[in-house]
């Protein structure tokens, strides 16, 4: 039998490899311009046509190549970044396979002009397809200009699935934005059919990214910055209304040792420092730029050198969650809502005329505190000292008429309860307590500035300043449940232990990531049992937690919950007990009296953040006077 495996000649090697390191015209420009950067180039200019189907060319000022290293440069492996295998773990440039010329000339057509610094004459290279057409001296300027034409010419399946001009444009602009945002120090230009799209000068970082979103973005980038041992971040965060919808809309940027980067840990992280502050599903902007030591990343795990391995991966999330959260909190707060009818506070003026006086403080020697009246401090006092010398002692008198006051409190919360009655549109508390407040009533009236509205069982209405405020009565208490949890996770609180165990069955992709809750879930008040295998058991729950509910709830968080989560802990717990405030929130359709709406209303406003919930979603809304007021125009 014959040998059947061959060698495959250069040209067709260097056509598969071509695939890998060449998927579209915007490979060309991401490759030709990292080269130039390793060159040392302060002014890049791009140029192409057809969206770079016809022609893609790069010209820089760069150090220029010498007519020996204009010819190795297109031989496969011909690095000057890289002699030892050592050195892969220590790579500070931008390229360094040795791939991407190779990969671009096996499928175009490409003429090269480059001169170094010193040299009278340049050199001139032609290559088609792997074959070289013509080498020759050329009077250039220095540094270096390749124009790649016909791309894909001899490959005509992958040149047919191509796309549109104008998303190929799209493409190749994306890369120029990675490079030119890297790069700040390095002036370039974007000309597309002789119309030049972008100009950027020199400048700093935020210039720089400014020139790309535009200067609509100044006011709305917030800076990021810290150092620790293991990582650098600096670089800008978009503010909360930046947010967009489409992840593809949304400028989301990684850089690391000047270089663009895809990590979704790393954004899961910046998306973490968000919540509460945007709209599920909406996707923040921030440019973030990370200087590391080299030895702890691996480059080298993608042609494309998008996706980089971190080995600190684990530490550098939360220190990235912590700094983007420290930048949104310096200018990010919650707005304050003044009631009607809110008692002005009186401060005193200090006047340096006036004496000052230490306070005084005034106290009795004759007072006791098991007296029920004045002036018996002393008689009061004796009786007790001889009941504890051996006299008649009657402890039972101490409790007399507490049960009494006790069972009449209970009866008054009974009957009130039973007053209210039931509105499907407009409920404002029952017309008995309307005309005879609680003293608890009137005492909520008075901070919070008036009566409180329930419309359609599910929100909280109340006059406020600027007009009419609305609140999600689920969403209120959720944030309230939300904030008093994540206080209370170290302390379980009262469990009830149920009648019969709820086993809970789990497939095995989802057991790993519940073992990570148990912990947690504990600290919450449940108890869980492992049965082993992928089988669990609940024995208790918190007490105030819907136990026909348990089971969904444990599947939607585990449906919500990646794994991501494991990377840290607080997001972990964070994302337990957001799900649990929301199943143990109340829910639509209860009708709340007006203490329940006023202890709502003013329990939310002492929350950290009472506009969203824990999951971002708006939990107050005002309708202002001009509103109100054009609705009768």
């Amino acid at each position: 039998m014959s040998d059947i495996i061959n060698l495959l000649p250069d040209h067709v090697a260097n056509q598969i490899a071509a695939g890998e390191v060449v998927q579209r015209p915007a490979s060309v420009i991401k490759e030709l311009m990292e080269n130039s950067i390793d060159a040392g180039a302060t002014k890049i200019q791009v140029i192409v046509k057809d969206a770079g189907k016809t022609l893609i060319q790069v010209i820089d000022n760069g150090c220029g190549m010498s007519a020996t290293d204009a010819r190795m440069c297109f031989e496969r492996h011909a690095t000057s970044k890289i002699q030892k295998a050592a050195d892969l773990f220590d790579i500070q440039t931008m390229g360094f396979r040795g791939e991407a010329m190779a990969s671009i000339v096996a499928i175009a057509t490409v003429e090269m002009r480059t001169r170094k610094y010193g040299d009278e004459l340049g050199t001139f290279i032609k290559m088609t397809g792997s074959e070289v057409e013509a080498q020759e001296p050329t009077s250039c300027p220095n540094g270096t200009n390749i124009m790649v034409k016909n791309l894909f010419y001899n490959v005509p399946a992958r040149r047919k699935f191509l796309k549109s001009d104008s998303t190929e444009l799209k493409e190749v602009t994306k890369e120029f934005y990675h490079v030119a945002l890297a790069h700040p120090d390095v002036e370039m230009s974007l000309t597309h059919n002789g119309v030049e799209m972008l100009n950027l000068p020199t400048g700093n970082t935020l210039n720089r990214i400014l020139g790309i979103v535009g200067k609509s973005y100044a006011k709305k980038l917030l800076p990021v910055e810290s150092e620790t041992s293991v990582v650098r971040i600096k670089g800008y965060v978009g503010t909360p209304d930046c947010a967009k919808v489409s992840k593809n809309d949304a400028d989301q940027y990684f850089f690391v040792i000047g270089r663009f980067m895809k990590h979704r840990v790393f954004c899961r992280a910046v998306q973490k420092a968000y919540d509460g502050l945007i709209q599920p599903g909406k996707n923040p902007t921030f440019f973030i730029y990370l200087d590391v030591d080299p030895a702890s990343i691996d480059i080298n795990i993608h042609p494309t050198k998008t996706e980089i391995k971190f080995e600190n991966e684990q530490s550098i999330w939360p220190i990235m969650q912590a700094t983007v959260r420290e930048a949104l909190g310096k200018v990010i707060v919650a707005p304050t809502i003044d009631f009607d009818n809110q008692p002005a506070m009186d401060i005193p003026v200090f006047n340096s005329t006036d004496e000052v006086r230490p306070p005084q403080i005034h106290y009795s020697n004759d007072y006791n505190p098991f007296s029920n009246s004045k002036g018996h401090g002393i008689s009061q006092t004796a009786t007790f000292r001889s009941r504890m010398s051996g006299g008649n002692t009657d402890w039972e008198k101490l409790y007399s008429g507490f049960e009494n006051a006790r069972q009449q409190t209970d009866e008054n919360i009974i009957d009130n309860l039973q007053n209210s009655q039931e509105d499907t549109s407009l409920t404002a508390g029952s017309q008995e307590q309307a005309a005879q407040p609680s003293m608890f009533e009137t005492e909520k009236e008075s901070v919070s500035g008036g009566r409180f509205f329930q419309l359609k069982n599910k929100y909280i209405l109340t006059s406020v300043k600027s007009g009419l405020m609305i609140i999600d009565q689920h969403r209120a208490h959720e944030r309230i449940l939300f904030e008093h949890l994540m206080v209370r996770r170290t302390d379980a609180g009262a469990s009830q232990r149920l009648l019969y165990p709820e086993r809970l069955d789990l497939n095995l992709k989802d057991t790993d990531l519940f073992r990570q809750m148990v912990p947690e879930l504990e600290k919450l008040g449940f108890e869980v049992n492992d049965l082993g295998g992928n089988n669990f058991s609940f024995s208790a729950i918190p007490a105030t937690f819907p136990e026909s509910e348990l089971k969904d709830w444990i599947n939607s968080m585990l449906m919500l919950t990646g794994e991501e989560y494991l990377i840290i802990k607080d997001s972990m717990r964070e994302g337990i007990v957001a799900s649990m405030a929301r199943y143990m929130a109340i829910g639509y359709g209860k009708q709340l009296s007006q203490e329940e709406m006023a202890d709502i209303n003013n329990r939310l406003f002492a929350c950290k953040m009472p506009n969203f919930t824990p999951s971002g979603r708006p939990i107050v809304a005002i309708l202002t006077m001009d509103e109100i007021e054009k609705l009768f125009r």
